[in-house]
């Protein structure tokens, strides 16, 4: 397996304690609604996430408006399919389940749904380097 998913996985790890303190903090103390919850705590764990992996994970020299500007859309898009589809499975759930915890469930379903699509945003589209590029170019000649 590479490295860097290992590397991805140990940021994931520190990324996902922050984020989804946040998230319970903002859901069950605050009061915030499921959404607002997991996108403050998701921010804030993106905003790690970038910072680490940009120098860590990946080692990319990619600029920072470039990678961070498909950072973002990477993130966002990650964040909505994960997010609503594990609210979708949870509801679901939870109408077999009575006193199924929907809100949490979903919480923990989406970030592991997230960590799964995000690495590879990551590393495919995001951080990507040249040498990457040129091995996809010369497999397709």
């Amino acid at each position: 397996m590479n490295r860097s998913f290992f590397r991805f996985l140990l940021v994931g790890v520190f990324n996902t304690i922050i984020g989804l303190s946040i998230m319970f903090l903002c859901l069950h103390v605050l009061g915030f609604s499921y959404f607002l919850s997991t996108a403050i705590g998701n921010t804030i764990g993106a905003i790690v996430s970038y910072t680490l992996n940009r120098r860590y994970t990946f080692k990319s020299n990619k600029s920072i408006s470039k990678s961070g500007f498909l950072f973002i859309i990477v993130v966002g898009s990650c964040y909505i399919i994960s997010y609503y589809l594990s609210m979708v499975i949870s509801t679901w759930i939870s109408k077999f389940f009575y006193t199924f915890p929907r809100d949490d469930a979903a919480a923990l379903l989406g970030a592991v749904l997230y960590t799964v699509t995000n690495y590879f945003g990551q590393k495919f589209i995001v951080f990507q380097n040249n040498s990457e590029k040129n091995v996809k170019k010369n497999i397709r000649t």
